[in-house]
């Protein structure tokens, strides 16, 4: 079979695969399933990017009543659904396809909870914010599978959740600069994407088999692969079925970070605040006093 080639771009200098491990299942929240990359033993942290989840959860199971702070939570449903639920009456359903980036700066106490019907699977990443980001209002950004940015040339089709690739922009605003890339390759493609050269890049693969990187790594389903130095990426498919995987890049931050579950702030004495305030229902967690989503149960911290 031929190979189709994307050859509306050139690297000088590909990125090599430094290191590759298969994310294993584990329990989290209430009886839900994840498969942990980044913010597992192995890799605490990937700058700027705290924790990778591929879950898979199933009624009654799910993530109820939690806080966050310092940091931004990005959910991008793969089948299925999950809804979501926030102190500040934020609600809503995150479909097949459908993106949430959220910003929970100062505080958020939210729950997301699975469709009763079937198993709902999906990715969520923790995206960190810098200092100067930290304590800001929550915010949302959230985008219908209908509206993400999507095109598809020489076998490759690519949905661009943030940044761009194949001269298709996202309409996402990143706090701390990221791409987020959605590629399915047919068998037989090669494809060649930049991403800029400061930046810590990682792919994580839903479906399928693919060569990656100068070093031609070869990986299938559930393994993450952290990228060396460059100006971007290659990947081959060159086996008879469909490649599907994330390309995720970001801006490192170079921050002092200090995390305690889902806080995230650069000193001990920030996080000793953080857990005051949830305590007490401050500084941010005011509405966490009263609140319960209709689930009604939480999760201890």
């Amino acid at each position: 079979m031929p190979e189709k080639n994307n050859s509306c771009v050139g690297l000088n200098e590909p990125r090599l695969v430094v290191r590759k491990f298969l994310a294993k299942p584990q329990h989290e929240g209430v009886g839900a399933i994840v498969r942990r990359s980044i913010g597992r033993f192995e890799l605490r942290y990937f700058d700027p990017f705290l924790v990778l989840d591929e879950f898979s959860v199933t009624a009654p199971a799910g993530f109820p009543d939690h806080p966050h702070r310092g940091f931004e939570t990005v959910t991008y449903m793969i089948q299925g659904s999950v809804t979501h639920e926030d102190f500040e009456g934020h609600k809503g359903t995150i479909g097949a396809g459908d993106l949430q980036w959220m910003t929970a700066g100062r505080g958020i106490v939210h729950s997301e909870m699975p469709s009763p019907h079937g198993t709902q699977k999906g990715l969520q990443l923790w995206v960190n914010l810098s200092s100067k980001y930290k304590m800001m209002e929550p915010k949302y950004q959230e985008i219908s599978s209908k509206n993400i940015a999507e095109t598809t040339k020489d076998g490759i089709k690519v949905r661009v959740i943030a940044g761009e690739a194949l001269g298709t922009k996202s309409p996402i605003y990143t706090r701390t600069p990221t791409m987020y890339l959605d590629f399915i390759l047919d068998p037989g493609t090669h494809l060649q994407q930049p991403i800029p050269k400061p930046w810590n890049a990682f792919i994580y693969i839903l479906e399928g088999e693919g060569i990656f990187g100068q070093s031609k790594s070869s990986a299938t389903a559930h393994h993450l692969l952290l990228l060396g130095h460059g100006d971007g990426l290659e990947a081959w498919n060159k086996s008879t079925k469909l490649l599907r995987f994330i390309l995720v890049g970001g801006e490192p931050l170079d921050e002092p970070l200090v995390q305690f579950g889902p806080f995230v702030m650069n000193t001990q004495e920030e996080i000793d605040q953080t857990i005051e305030d949830f305590e007490n229902y401050t500084n941010g967690f005011e509405k966490a006093r009263h609140w319960r989503s209709e689930s009604g149960l939480s999760l201890d911290f």
